[in-house]
């Protein structure tokens, strides 16, 4: 008789399941061309991201707290003559973030559709507790999810717990996301087994080799790869 190696799968959200770096990266074109209206020129990107990373302690992750990063940045960079109108705009950007439609990505349906029949599948993903438990009912893949966990951030300790209140052993949990740093490596830190499935655009704060990924890694080119992998762990 086959049995299952894992007792649990978890999928990270965002530029996993569904697109969303996307919206990131055209909000800042936005907001490039708007600073450039008030003569500012420079590393436009790299102030944002120097906010960003200053910010996370006070906001966590999630467009919220990128919008409030984007008014800070553009108040700094032009020396407090951004025209309250400009801030309007940019609110209003990440109003249209966090209700543009969600895309799933290719394969993301069946596969989860096809692991959810022999596999509890968890979703485990960070940012704003609003916004992602809309993005999930919104995708439409709850149903197939026995477990959402929306957490402030994805490190060791946190899936340690997380795992521990499921009673899921790590060396019987396969974690698969696009961020080495959040989604990878934290769990092979814990004796689990990780899939990466790059996505086509990663934010820079999330950038982190997989060099020393060592054993229980596997990079897949895309979900719908996922189901036969899995497979090929069944034991006998």
């Amino acid at each position: 008789m086959r049995r299952a190696v894992f007792d649990a799968i978890g999928f990270d959200a965002d530029d996993t399941l569904w697109h969303s770096e996307n919206l990131y990266a055209a909000t800042q074109e936005k907001f490039r061309s708007l600073l450039a209206g008030y003569g500012v020129t420079g590393p436009v990107d790299e102030r944002l991201l120097q906010t960003e990373m200053h910010n996370l302690q006070y906001y966590g992750y999630g467009i919220k707290g990128f919008t409030l990063s984007l008014i800070e940045t553009a108040v700094h960079l032009t020396e407090g003559r951004i025209a309250g109108d400009d801030i309007q705009q940019i609110i209003g950007w990440a109003r249209q973030m966090m209700t543009a439609d969600i895309q799933l990505l290719d394969h993301v349906r069946e596969t989860v559709s096809a692991l959810s029949a022999s596999h509890d599948l968890m979703i485990i993903t960070k940012g704003d507790l609003f916004d992602q438990e809309s993005k999930i009912d919104r995708s439409g893949l709850r149903p197939h999810f026995r477990h959402v966990e929306i957490v402030t951030d994805k490190t060791q300790a946190v899936y340690e717990a997380l795992l521990a209140r499921h009673g899921v052993e790590p060396a019987r949990f396969l974690m698969v996301g696009n961020s080495m740093r959040s989604d990878i490596l934290p769990v092979l830190a814990l004796g689990g087994c990780a899939v990466y499935i790059p996505y086509h655009i990663t934010w820079a704060h999330e950038h982190t080799a997989a060099d020393g990924a060592g054993e229980g890694f596997y990079e897949l080119e895309h979900l719908g790869m996922l189901p036969g992998l899995v497979e090929s762990f069944t034991a006998v």
